[in-house]
C-alpha cells in the first residue's frame, strides 16, 4: 500500500485530456503561429479565476460548508453567466469580485458576488470600480440587482485603494436605490464596508453560521474588552430581530433560492409593474375559513377581545394560499407581506391581535414605513388589514421615541401613489385609525367586516360618553357602603368586618353597572354604523367574500393606474 498522501484535484482523472482547438473545426491548417498564441492566451485569461485558485482554498470553502462565487451562480440560475469586466490582472486584483448579467425566469438580473478563495474576496480600488460600473448599467437598463456578499472587507495592502473602491461602490449604489430593487445575500464573514455596502440594498437575506457588523468580535475585544461570539454581535437571531436582516434562512442554498422567490414579486424597476401571473385560483373562491376563524374567535368567552393570527386571513386571500412575508422575526404585532390577488403582486400592511393587541411601538411603526415605501416606489398596490387597539402608551416607548416612528409610518402612507384599499377587520381606535390608510390619508377604498369598532376610544371611551351615569352610579355605590356598614353595625357585626363586606357587595353591584354601560357603549358607538353613515367606510364586506371583493376593486384600480417613477417634490422623512 502506497504511503503517499492523495491530494484531492478538481479534474476527473478518467476523463481525456482536455485539448482546446484554436481552428475551424475541419481546417486543415499549417503550422501555428503568432494568431493562435493569441488566442490561447486569451483564453486562459478568461479561465484565469476559476483555474488559477487552488484546491486547498476551494476545499476551505466547502469545510465551511460555502460554496464558491461560481456554485452560486449556479444556483440562481441553470443558464450560464455573462461575466463583464473581467479585469483580473497579474496577481489576481479585480479577480476577487465576479460581476455580471444572469438570466432568472427569464429576466435580466446584473449580478455580483465576492470570490473568497481569491484573496479572502476583499476589495481594493479596482474592484470598487467594476462594481460601481455594475450598479451604474443595472440603472442605465433598468434591471434589479442580486449581490452575494463574501468578503474580508478592504485589501489592506492596496491601502487607501480599497477604501475608495467601497466608496465608489457606496455611492453608485445609492445613486440607482430607488430606480432598481436590490436584494443582498450574506455568505460568510463581512465586517466594515462588507457590511454597510449590502444593507443599502432593497432587501437582505442572511443563512445561519454567518456574520455581519460594523466590527468584529476582536476589535469588540481590543476596544471595549467585551467577550462576544460573532453570532451574538451579528448573526442572524440579532439581525432579523433588530431588521437589519428582512430575512434569516439556514443555509446558502435556501438563500439564494428566496431570493429568486423575491425577485418574482418585485419589479425590474421603478417605472414597470410588478410580474403578473396567471393563476387558475378563482377570483370568487369563498373564503370560509376566515368565516370559522372569526366565528371561533368571537364566539369565545374572550368575545371580541380574542386575539388571531391575521397570517390566516392573508393566505386565504392570496391565489392558491401563497404569500411572501418579509422580517417575519421583526416587530410580530404587524405583519408585511407580498401576495398575489388575481395573478397581480398586492403588499400586504395588517395589524396581528395575536401579538400584543396589534398594538403599533416603534419598531413595527417603522417596519411599515419601510415596507409602504417600498410599494410604493415601485408601483406595488397595498392592501391595509386593521386591528389595533392604537399605539402602544408608555415611557419606555417615548423614550425610544414612538412619536417620531409613528409619524414615519404616517409620513409614508400619505405619500403613497400607488392603488390602496384599508379593510378594517375588527379594531380601529384612536390615532392608529386616523393614521392607518383611510379616505383622508388618501385611501382608494375603505371596506370593513361587521364586526368592526370603529371609535374614538375603546371601551375606556365610556368615561367619557357616560360620565353622569358613570358619576351617580359611584356615587350610590359610596351611599351603599354607607348604609350597609350601617345596618351591619345595628345587626349586632363588628365595625370593621361591618365595612368590609359592605365594600364588597357595593364593589360587585359597581362592576355589573360599568359593565353594563360597557356593553352600551360598544353597542352604541363601538361598531361600523356610525363610520358607514359618515362616508368614513365606503362598505360592509361579509368574510366569505373577501376574496372577491378585494380582487374586484384592485383590478378595477390596476386598470386605471400607469407604473411610473415617482414625480413631484422628496418630502423630507425620517
Amino acid at each position: 500500500m502506497s504511503k503517499q498522501a492523495i491530494k484531492p484535484v478538481l479534474s476527473n482523472p478518467f476523463d481525456p485530456p482536455e485539448k482546446v482547438e484554436f481552428t475551424i473545426p475541419g481546417e486543415i491548417s499549417k503550422t501555428t503561429g503568432p494568431y493562435e498564441e493569441s488566442m490561447k492566451e486569451g483564453y486562459e485569461l478568461v479561465q484565469r479565476p476559476i483555474k488559477s485558485v487552488k484546491i486547498e482554498q476551494i476545499e476551505k470553502q466547502h469545510f465551511k460548508k460555502r460554496m464558491t462565487v461560481w456554485e452560486r451562480l449556479k444556483v440562481l440560475s441553470s443558464q450560464a453567466p455573462n461575466v463583464l469586466y473581467q479585469n483580473w490582472g497579474k496577481n489576481l486584483d479585480g479577480a476577487s469580485l465576479v460581476t455580471a448579467i444572469l438570466n432568472i425566469g427569464g429576466r435580466d438580473v446584473a449580478v455580483y458576488g465576492h470570490d473568497f478563495t481569491v484573496r479572502a474576496g476583499s476589495i481594493d480600488a479596482t474592484n470598487g470600480n467594476k462594481l460601481a460600473r455594475l450598479f451604474n448599467l443595472a440603472g442605465e437598463k433598468g434591471i434589479p440587482v442580486i449581490g452575494m456578499n463574501d468578503s474580508a472587507g478592504a485589501f489592506v495592502p492596496a491601502g487607501v485603494g480599497g477604501l475608495d473602491g467601497y466608496a465608489e461602490a457606496f455611492t453608485a449604489l445609492r445613486k440607482i436605490s430607488g430606480v432598481v430593487p436590490s436584494i443582498m445575500c450574506m455568505f460568510g464573514f463581512n465586517a466594515g464596508g462588507g457590511s454597510y455596502l449590502p444593507r443599502q440594498g432593497s432587501f437582505v437575506i442572511q443563512p445561519n453560521d454567518t456574520f455581519f457588523g460594523l466590527t468584529g468580535p476582536g476589535v469588540v475585544k481590543s476596544v471595549l474588552g467585551e467577550d462576544v461570539t460573532p453570532e451574538e454581535l451579528g448573526g442572524p437571531k440579532v439581525h432579523g430581530k433588530s431588521g437589519v436582516a428582512d430575512l434569516t434562512v439556514n443555509d446558502e442554498v435556501a438563500a439564494l433560492r428566496t431570493a429568486v422567490r423575491l425577485l418574482s414579486y418585485i419589479p425590474d424597476n421603478n417605472f414597470t409593474a410588478a410580474p403578473y401571473q396567471e393563476t387558475s385560483d378563482p377570483l370568487d373562491r369563498k373564503t370560509w375559513e376566515i368565516n370559522t376563524l372569526l366565528k371561533k374567535a368571537f364566539n369565545s368567552p374572550t368575545g371580541f377581545n380574542t386575539p388571531f393570527d391575521v397570517s390566516i386571513i392573508i393566505q386565504q386571500i392570496c391565489d392558491h394560499g401563497d404569500y411572501f412575508e418579509l422580517q417575519p422575526e421583526r416587530a410580530r404585532e404587524v405583519v408585511t407581506a407580498f401576495g398575489r390577488l388575481g395573478g397581480n403582486v398586492v403588499g400586504f400592511v395588517a395589524n396581528n391581535s395575536a401579538v400584543a393587541s396589534g398594538q403599533i411601538d416603534c419598531d413595527s411603526a417603522v417596519k411599515i414605513a419601510r415596507f409602504v415605501r417600498f410599494c410604493n416606489i415601485y408601483n406595488i398596490p397595498i392592501i391595509f388589514m386593521e386591528d389595533t387597539t392604537g399605539f402602544l402608551p408608555g415611557r419606555e416607548q417615548e423614550a425610544r421615541g414612538i412619536v417620531q416612528a409613528g409619524r414615519s409610518m404616517l409620513d409614508s402612507i400619505v405619500d403613497v401613489r400607488t392603488p390602496r384599499i384599508l379593510l378594517i377587520l375588527r379594531n380601529a381606535f384612536g390615532g392608529a385609525y386616523a393614521s392607518y390608510n383611510n379616505y383622508p390619508t388618501g385611501a382608494d377604498l375603505v371596506l370593513a367586516l361587521p364586526t368592526t369598532r370603529l371609535a374614538v376610544m375603546g371601551p375606556a371611551g365610556k368615561e367619557f360618553v357616560y360620565k353622569d351615569e358613570l358619576r351617580k352610579v359611584r356615587a350610590t355605590a359610596a351611599d351603599m357602603v354607607k348604609k350597609g356598614t350601617e345596618e351591619r353595625v345595628a345587626a349586632g357585626q363588628d365595625g370593621a368586618a361591618a365595612k368590609k363586606d359592605a365594600e364588597k357587595e357595593a364593589a360587585e353591584w359597581l362592576r355589573g353597572q360599568e359593565a353594563a354601560l360597557n356593553q352600551r357603549y360598544e353597542k352604541e358607538l363601538m361598531n361600523p354604523k356610525e363610520g358607514l353613515a359618515l362616508g368614513s367606510i365606503s362598505s360592509i364586506v361579509m368574510p366569505t367574500d373577501l376574496r372577491k371583493v378585494l380582487g374586484e376593486n384592485m383590478n378595477f384600480l390596476l386598470r386605471h393606474y400607469k407604473p411610473g417613477p415617482m414625480m413631484g417634490p422628496q418630502r423630507e422623512f425620517h
